[in-house]
């Protein structure tokens, strides 16, 4: 070892750097002291230095130096252990030793180490990269760049075992040095502990070597938080502080350390140590004001977040539920991670928080951090609603476990709840949200909450869920397929039912085929399979002689009201389409069909067992209609005896009243309400009936089946049947007739033979029929009035019964002409013909034989299905069909019957699919009947108008598009609702420039203003444009013209908005400047004002976006991504600025203009162009001061008349409103005490009403100040006391200095007095 020191000291005593020889040679010394413990060597060492004058501090320098400027990172490694070694050595100095500039350099090393592992082997040696450059100059005199100066040196790099062995013995040194006088050393050592992790992770990654670089970390940062460091607060403080980085950090081994060591060991000291505990405590609290706004790295914070809440003792977890509570109340960023935190906080302290309601206590931490949840769901942020309610929904899944928390959900989610409004009215509200994010999240709630919901369904939350089923959005319209049918598969409710029948069911025709999949599938699962197992399980019983049990008897009366549910006419079509789709993919079971006639069999053995009059009995409703569409795809299911047995019945007992035809009772097709309930029944399942005949037909045997047609023949020529019969015969006859031939070829000749039977009787019918009424106008034009009241009653009944076969003779006519087009008509027309046309004024008409009295008049259901089978041989004819159009189109003009109309309508539709171009011409005179005083043939003709556009049979192009838009307005709800699904949906994908381009025109149109034309209609022009316009000032025409306005906005993009309130400005107000929009006429003061309502409408304006968390959220919340969303957001938001700068630009000066002329004029449309005007330069605020900047006069002058107007329509308003106080007739009988008080509760509640409104409210407070000074002035002129006479004042002196007395008043004062105005009220004067 004496050599070792020889050369030490001979080094140290040379000016020149350090070698690395010097430091390997100190550090040689210091570890065989310290292994030996034997201290002679170092004490030799010292001495040595002693002996030839050189100091310990020289030796700290030297090695300091080497730390700080050496040349590579293992001469800084070597001297930062010599260093270490030193302190650690037996009898060391240390306080001689440690100097802060000398640690500083030992953490600086450490640093410079890790960031520099490009150059170390992750095995834990050191390699020299293939293609590194040779070493450079050293620069050891630069310290401003030691930060950047290259670390590798001739002797390479360092390896990993010395870096570990560094950190081992700074730990080691911490015991010996306390860091408490040295405070920025502890803050370094901290930061440096928290930094070397994040930067070795990049290079090592999860290895071995990064985990135990972790844990030589985490034992200097425990020595660190020991007491003899100074304050463990702010120590702990630090440490977080410093960790906040890595727990933020994504899931990583960054995460883990930073986690585990405030888990692990900071909690741990915590339990000794009061500040460490509550600096801990309080860490959760710090992380929440620095997480991040995304919402990826916000669900990573509330991760790490709940890691620590869940290391804390019940006071401290209590505390940050307090603190989250009112977190919830506070900014946007901080409402949004506390919704997210709420959630979690219950889950995951579950135990704490069903302790809590266990107990019952309503203050609980866990009521609180529910009911803040609940009122979170009505946020004013579109993003914090849908979290929110997402969020409760998987609470709600968490906590519906077991039935104390199911109870304490139920109480404060509104049942029963006193605080806390009712679930069921906000998830009605957030079912109707603006944002599509806020309705998804609210129909899974609902979903997950049905388990909470048990018998108090609400009805309207039910037919709210039911309208999301047509939502425009895909998912929401899944969401709420998924909402009902969980109601649906966990209540055996007909309500649910009912519901989920008529919602469902529809979305079989949606556009998405997923969607009409999942229709599908539950329509199998939650009505078919429930019918077949509840029938099976039925006839179980049954056969077994065991009496049904309760819920047996419940499950069959609940089936039984489904299948009533499902012939319910909004929802038979498209359970015809349900089960076609489900047969072609043969997913119909046999076991549906087998149960559907075992149901019916089931009730007829029920009806006779109750000795009950098998003529009264019918099947279940829907069962032989749901019967009838399953067996078309399961033939060999459906029992033939069955058939033939039921049919029997049905013929043979026919109910008393039975529907034979329209008229066979005397009743009309507008009276067909009176008949019985009973024959309706019997009549459809006789109709259903048939029709399964039909479907099974092909599988009968041929003897019965030709037995059977004969008797459908037989029928069908007494034409005594009602209508809905006769096309159910047809087409059974038809099928049995196929069944009987050998080939195609014999069936048609067959089929062809009877149809020509069938009309040629008909034709005689009809003949005789007219016949029957000529002679009788004839025979009556000569007879006396006592002999025809003498015949009239016998003849009436014959009358009837001619006109019931006539009626079911040309509605046959008709049904023959669809199934065979190529029929003989020659002998029918002219007979139809003369029906549909007796009585006209028409001569070609009048000189055909016929009645003279028109058959509407005698037969009016006659002529209505004359008009109807007219249509139909027409469809068959194309010639015939342009000889007659323009006669239907003149009957739908001038026929007073709405059934007519109706049926012409359909016609029309018809026709416009077969012979498009021949209806064209016409469309003008279809859209007329949008407007028809009846409901029934508006609908119609809505929709099969709509059908037309969307297969493109029609164009949205001339007025159609216009007259479209009063069916956004009309009377009928049921209108409205299909306009706005058709304006909404699906014209916005169809066609998405319509609303656009047609906008201006619309304002004209629907104010009946000629402006834009620049041409006088005529009459009929004039009175049809009037027609579909909504004309006048009136409150009612305005709101129902803003309405339409506003759903035509809502279909445009932004740019489109943009461009729309520049063709308005143009075409419109420049219009009016220019003189060519006379603002006498009232129309042309319509069109004005309705353009500044649009221009200052919320649904044109387009918010500027300046990087909101809110509208972050939303985005995030709609799924959007965050970089290509952001971007394209970005590059959106310059555009639209740069749109609405040259926007505004041209708009001002035609307003400006525009003003002058309305003041001119005195015109009262100065109000509205001045809210106009004010919301425009609210809204447009900074493009408005860069165009004014050059005019700051005329900026002023426009201000001022702004806020003039504002406050003269603030004194009318709050004069308006005062004046009904002082106007009341009870007011001249009150005492003036009873008139101040009164007033004073009338301002108050004024002050209410007007509170959104300052300069109102002010106006408001003005006026009753004004009425008060008027009141007392009034009192003071008639003598009364004040309070002022009253108070103890001084007494006035006389110039003498001697005080006045009431008597001895000076002359002249009284004089003056009297000679001054006195303090008369307005009123007065």
């Amino acid at each position: 070892m004496d050599e070792i020191i020889a050369r030490i000291v001979t080094n140290l005593e040379t000016d020149l750097p350090i070698s690395h020889s010097f430091l390997k040679d100190l550090e040689t010394l210091l570890d065989y002291t310290l292994n030996t413990n034997d201290p002679i060597d170092l004490e030799n060492f010292y001495n040595e230095l002693s002996s030839r004058n050189l100091s310990v501090t020289l030796l700290t320098n030297a090695i300091y130096s080497a730390m700080d400027f050496a040349v590579s990172s293992g001469n800084s490694i070597l001297a930062s252990k010599v260093y270490l070694s030193l302190l650690l050595s037996p009898n060391s100095p240390v306080f001689t030793l440690f100097t802060p500039m000398a640690f500083l350099s030992l953490l600086r090393t450490i640093r410079l180490a890790i960031k520099n592992l490009s150059s170390v082997s992750k095995g834990g040696s050191a390699s020299q990269s293939p293609g590194r450059k040779k070493k450079g100059k050293r620069k050891v005199n630069k310290v401003e760049n030691r930060d950047t100066m290259e670390v590798e040196g001739e002797e390479g790099g360092y390896d990993v075992k010395d870096l570990f062995s560094l950190l081992d013995k700074l730990e080691m040194v911490m015991d010996l040095v306390h860091l408490d006088r040295f405070p920025d050393c502890l803050k370094a050592l901290v930061q440096t502990m928290c930094e070397i992790p994040a930067t070795a992770v990049d290079n090592w990654g999860d290895s071995g070597s990064f985990r135990r670089l972790c844990e030589y970390c985490a034992k200097v940062l425990s020595e660190a938080l020991k007491a003899e460091h100074g304050s463990q607060g702010d120590t702990a403080a630090e440490v977080l502080k410093a960790l906040r980085p890595l727990i933020l950090y994504p899931k990583s081994p960054l995460r883990s350390f930073a986690l585990g060591f405030v888990v692990n060991k900071m909690v741990g000291m915590g339990e000794s140590s009061d500040e460490i505990r509550k600096a801990v405590a309080n860490m959760p609290k710090y992380l929440v004001r620095k997480a991040p706004e995304k919402a990826e790295p916000r669900a990573s914070a509330v991760e790490s977040i709940m890691e620590i809440a869940k290391a804390l003792d019940l006071e401290h977890q209590i505390g940050f539920c307090d603190f989250v509570v009112k977190m919830s109340q506070g900014k946007t960023h901080f409402r949004i991670l506390s919704v997210d935190l709420i959630p979690v906080l219950m889950t995951t302290l579950k135990g704490l928080f069903e302790f809590d309601v266990a107990e019952g206590d309503e203050s609980s931490w866990g009521l609180r951090l529910l009911e803040a949840l609940i009122q979170r769901c009505s946020d004013l942020i579109a993003g914090v609603r849908a979290r929110a309610l997402t969020n409760l929904a998987h609470v709600v899944v968490s906590f519906s476990g077991n039935d104390e928390s199911r109870t304490m959900l139920k109480e404060v989610m509104g049942f029963g709840h006193k605080k806390i409004d009712g679930i069921n009215k906000i998830l009605k509200l957030r079912c109707t949200d603006e944002k599509a994010a806020v309705r998804k999240a609210a129909l899974l709630l609902i979903s997950k909450s049905m388990v909470l919901f048990e018998g108090e369904l609400d009805q309207e939350l039910l037919k709210t869920v039911g309208i999301a089923c047509s939502d425009p959005l895909v998912s929401i319209r899944k969401g709420a397929i998924s909402a009902l049918s969980e109601a649906f598969k966990k209540y055996s409710n007909h309500v649910v039912a009912k519901e989920w029948l008529h919602s469902i069911t529809r979305l079989i025709s949606d556009n998405e085929t997923s969607i009409q999949e999942e229709c599908e599938n539950l329509f199998l699962e939650l009505v078919i399979d429930r019918i077949s197992k509840t029938g099976c399980d039925s006839v179980a019983c049954d056969a077994k002689g065991k009496k049904s049990s309760l819920n047996m008897e419940d499950e069959l009366f609940y089936t039984e009201g489904l299948l009533k549910e499902i012939s319910d006419g909004e929802v038979s079509p498209w359970v015809k389409k349900i089960c076609s789709s489900l047969g072609k993919k043969k997913k119909l079971k046999k076991q549906i069909a087998t149960t559907l006639q075992n149901i019916i069999t089931s009730s007829e053995s029920r009806w006779l067992k109750s000795s009950m009059s098998i003529e009264k009995w019918t099947a279940p409703p829907g069962a032989w209609f749901l019967l009838s569409e399953v067996s078309a795809f399961l033939q060999k299911a459906v029992d033939w005896e069955f058939l033939l047995h039921h049919w029997h019945l049905l013929d043979k007992h026919k109910p008393d009243s039975e529907l034979q035809s329209p008229s066979q009772k005397g009743l009309m097709d507008e009276e067909m309400v009176d008949v019985e309930s009973h024959s309706i029944a019997w009549m459809g399942d006789r109709v259903y009936l048939l029709q399964t005949i039909s479907n099974v037909s092909m599988d009968l045997p041929a003897e019965p089946a030709a037995d059977l047609a004969q008797s459908f023949l037989k029928r069908l020529e007494g034409f005594n049947m009602h209508s809905t019969e006769v096309d159910a015969h047809i087409k059974a006859l038809r099928t049995l007739c196929r069944r009987k031939a050998l080939h195609t070829e014999e069936a048609d000749t067959i089929i062809m033979r009877w149809v020509n039977q069938l009309q040629s009787k008909a034709s005689k019918v009809l003949d005789l029929f007219i016949s029957k009424i000529s002679n009788h106008n004839q025979e009556t034009g000569f007879l006396t009035p006592e002999t025809t009241l003498t015949q009239k009653k016998s003849r009436t009944a014959d009358s009837k019964s001619k006109s019931s076969q006539a009626i079911i003779a040309v509605y046959t006519i008709g049904s023959l002409v669809i199934i065979c087009p190529s029929s003989n008509l020659s002998d029918l027309v002219p007979a139809i013909h003369t029906i549909i046309t007796s009585g006209t004024s028409d001569p070609k008409s009048n000189k055909l034989p016929g009645p003279v009295v028109p058959v509407k008049q005698t037969a009016p259901s006659l002529y209505i299905h004359a008009w109807l089978a007219m249509g139909k041989i027409c469809l068959a004819d194309g010639k015939l069909a342009k000889r007659y159009l323009p006669l239907f189109v003149q009957e739908l003009e001038k026929s007073d019957s709405a059934a007519v109309r109706n049926n012409i309508v359909v016609m029309m539709a018809d026709f416009c699919v077969r012979y498009t171009s021949m209806v064209e011409c016409y469309m003008s005179k279809i859209t007329k009947c949008l407007r028809d005083p009846c409901e029934l043939v508006r609908r119609q003709t809505f929709i099969l108008l709509s059908r037309l556009l969307q297969r493109d049979y029609v164009k949205w192009r001339g007025l159609l598009f216009l007259r479209f838009l009063l069916c956004l307005v009309d009377d009928s709800e049921k209108i409205r609702q299909l306009s706005d699904f058709l304006f909404g949906n699906i014209l916005k994908a169809k066609a998405p420039l319509l609303a656009y381009n047609s906008f201006v025109e619309s304002i004209f149109v629907l104010n009946d203003c000629n402006a834009h034309t620049g041409c006088s209609n005529s009459n009929n022009s004039r009175n049809e444009n009037r027609l579909f316009s909504i004309r006048g000032n009136d409150e009612k025409s305005r709101s129902q013209r803003m309405h339409i306005y506003a759903t035509l906005l809502k279909q445009m993009a932004p740019e489109h908005l943009l461009a729309t309130f520049a063709k308005v400005c143009a075409e419109i107000l420049a219009a009016a400047s220019d003189g060519m929009l006379s603002l006498e006429d009232p129309t042309g003061q319509s069109v004005l004002q309705d353009s500044f309502l649009v221009l200052s409408s919320k649904e044109i304006r387009i918010q500027s976006n300046h990087g909101s968390s809110s509208e972050a959220a939303d985005i995030e919340e709609d799924g959007g991504d965050g970089g290509g969303a952001s971007a394209s957001a970005s590059k959106g938001r310059a555009i639209t600025q740069a749109v609405r700068k040259g926007l505004i630009q041209n708009a001002i000066p035609i307003f400006i203009e525009l003003k002058r002329l309305l003041e001119t004029k005195n015109s009262p449309l100065m109000g509205p162009l001045m809210d106009c005007l004010r919301i425009l330069l609210k809204d447009y605020k900074n493009e408005i001061d860069d165009i004014l900047v050059a005019d700051r006069q005329l900026q002023k002058e426009l201000i001022y008349d702004i806020q003039k107007y504002e406050s003269m329509k603030a004194k009318t308003t709050a004069a308006d409103a005062v004046a009904a106080t002082i106007q009341r007739p009870e007011a001249a009988f009150q005492s003036p005490q009873m008139r101040k008080e009164q007033n004073s509760v009338l301002k108050s509640k004024l002050s209410k009403k007007v509170h959104n409104d300052s300069k109102v409210a002010a106006a408001v407070a003005d006026a009753f100040a004004e009425m008060t000074a008027q009141s007392v002035l009034r009192e003071v002129n008639m003598g009364a006391s004040t309070p002022l006479s009253a108070m103890n004042v001084p007494k006035l002196k006389s110039r003498t200095g001697l005080a006045v007395k009431g008597g001895d008043r000076p002359v002249e004062v009284i004089e003056s007095l009297r000679k001054r105005q006195t303090f008369d009220s307005d009123e007065e004067n």
